[in-house]
C-alpha cells in the first residue's frame, strides 16, 4: 500500500454574499468570545503561554464564503499545527515550525446559520442544534501536538469563487465529534483557492427529507450560476416504505427536483450513488444492500444528462482490497474504553473514522476527474487513487479534535 500524502492548506476562494471588511485578530491578547465583541477564544480554555491542548476560536460573521489566512509559528517554541473549520472540516494538517519560524496558510470557509429568509428557517434537528455548523460564528479549531498560531485574517472571499454543495446522509456530513467523520470535511482540502466546499448534508436524511426541512431552500439562496451541486443520497431513502415510495417513484421525483432547482440557477447538477455498507458474504465480497437505488440514479443521469459518480462501485472496490477484517479499521470499531465514557465496543459498519473518510473522498476526488473534468480543473495536483489499492491506515495520522460522541449519527 501507498504511503498517504495529506494536503496541507487549502487555497483563497471568494463570495459575494458575505459583507465585512478584511480583519485581523492577534491571538496574544485576544478575548473570550461573547456576543458584544464578537470575537475571541471559544469553546475550550483560552490556551495558556506553552499550552499544547487544542483550542478553539469563533468569529461573528454573516452567511458566506470567507478567506481565513492563519500566520503559524510561535518566537517562543517550535509547533506542530493542525487546523480545521466549523465542524472538523479539514485544512491545515501537522503543519511543523521551528522556534521564530511563520508560516502563513490560507483556506476558504463556508459559513452558513439556519435563517433562509425573513420569515423562513431550516428545520434542524435536534442533535443539530449548539453544533457549529448551523450558527453565526466562524469556528476555527487549532489542533497538533504543539499549536502555536500568532494570528488570524478573515475576509470575503472574492464573488467569482465557485461554491460546491454537497447534499447527502451521515456518510457525507460535517461529523462534529471523534471517532466519527465523513468524506464531505476531507474534501476541502483538495481544491484549489477557486473553489470553496458547503457541506449541507445531515445525518438520518433522505432526499425528500432534506427537501422538506428546507435544506435545499437554503443552499439554493446561497447558489449562483457556475457553482456546483452534489447529491449523495439512497441510504436512508430505501428504507421508506407505502404508496408512492420507491427508487423510481418518490427517490425519483426529489432527486429530478434537486437537478431541476440547481439549473434554473445556472448551477451544476452531480449524482453521487451511495456508499457501500460493510456488509461481506462467505466469499469475501460485498453484498448489494441498496436495493435499486443505485440503479436508479445511474438511470436518472442518463435521462437528464447529469454526470454520476458511481462511488457504489468504487467502495465495493475499495472495501474488498482492505479485506474483511482490515477494512473494520475504515469503519468505527474500537473496543470498549477508547473513547471517553465508552462504557461498550463500538462496531458499525456504515459510518466512518477519519481515515475512511479521507479514503472515500480520495474515491470522490477521482470521480470527479473522470465524470466532472470542468471541476477537476480546480483539484490541487495530488497523486492518483485506485480505490484497488487503499493507503496504509498506519501512515494516516489524525489529531483527535476534543469532543467525543459515543452515539451513532442517525441512519445505518
Amino acid at each position: 500500500m501507498k504511503k498517504i500524502t495529506l494536503i496541507f492548506m487549502l487555497g483563497i476562494a471568494t463570495s459575494a454574499l458575505a459583507q465585512q471588511q478584511t480583519k485581523t485578530y492577534q491571538l496574544a491578547d485576544a478575548p473570550r468570545y461573547n456576543e458584544e465583541t464578537g470575537y475571541g477564544y471559544d469553546l475550550t480554555a483560552t490556551p495558556e503561554e506553552g499550552s499544547t491542548a487544542p483550542f478553539f476560536f469563533s468569529v461573528n460573521v454573516p452567511d458566506g464564503n470567507y478567506k481565513v489566512t492563519v500566520r503559524l509559528g510561535s518566537k517562543k517554541r517550535a509547533g506542530n499545527t493542525t487546523v480545521r473549520a466549523e465542524s472538523r472540516r479539514m485544512f491545515i494538517n501537522n503543519l511543523s515550525t521551528k522556534k521564530k519560524e511563520f508560516v502563513e496558510c490560507s483556506f476558504l470557509v463556508n459559513k452558513r446559520n439556519t435563517r433562509i429568509n425573513a420569515t423562513e428557517e431550516v428545520r434542524i434537528k435536534a442533535r443539530e442544534k449548539g453544533k457549529l455548523n448551523w450558527d453565526d460564528k466562524l469556528t476555527l479549531e487549532f489542533n497538533g501536538t504543539a499549536p502555536a498560531c500568532e494570528s488570524i485574517t478573515i475576509e470575503p472571499a472574492d464573488s467569482s469563487v465557485i461554491t460546491v454543495f454537497l447534499c447527502g446522509n451521515s456518510t457525507v456530513v460535517d461529523q462534529d465529534n471523534e471517532p466519527w467523520a465523513s468524506w464531505g470535511q476531507m474534501i476541502p482540502a483538495f481544491f484549489d483557492k477557486n473553489v470553496c466546499i458547503a457541506n449541507y448534508a445531515e445525518s438520518g436524511e433522505s432526499a425528500n427529507t432534506f427537501i422538506a426541512a428546507g435544506r435545499l431552500k437554503k443552499a439554493l439562496s446561497q447558489m449562483k450560476a457556475g457553482d456546483y451541486i452534489f447529491m449523495e443520497f439512497g441510504h436512508n431513502d430505501q428504507k421508506q416504505k407505502g404508496p408512492g415510495k420507491g427508487a423510481y417513484y418518490s427517490f425519483m421525483t426529489s432527486l429530478k427536483t434537486f437537478i431541476d432547482e440547481a439549473r434554473l440557477r445556472g448551477a451544476h447538477p452531480v449524482l453521487v450513488t451511495p456508499t457501500q455498507r460493510r456488509s461481506f458474504d462467505e466469499n469475501g465480497r460485498i453484498r448489494d444492500t441498496h436495493e435499486d437505488y443505485p440503479e436508479a440514479m445511474r438511470w436518472l443521469a442518463a435521462k437528464e444528462n447529469v454526470p454520476l459518480i458511481d462511488l457504489n462501485e468504487m467502495t465495493r472496490t475499495l472495501y474488498e482490497a482492505m479485506g474483511v477484517e482490515p477494512s473494520k479499521r475504515a469503519f468505527v470499531h474500537y473496543p470498549a474504553g477508547s473513547y471517553p465514557g465508552q462504557e461498550k465496543a463500538l462496531a458499525d459498519n456504515t459510518h466512518f473514522n477519519p481515515y475512511g473518510a479521507y479514503e472515500i473522498a480520495r474515491c470522490i476526488v477521482e470521480g470527479i476527474r473522470l465524470q466532472v473534468p470542468t471541476l477537476a480543473h480546480y483539484l490541487k495536483p495530488v497523486e492518483r487513487f485506485d480505490p484497488a489499492q487503499p493507503d496504509n491506515p498506519d501512515a494516516f495520522h489524525w489529531d483527535n479534535s476534543p469532543f467525543t460522541e459515543i452515539e451513532k449519527p442517525d441512519g445505518n
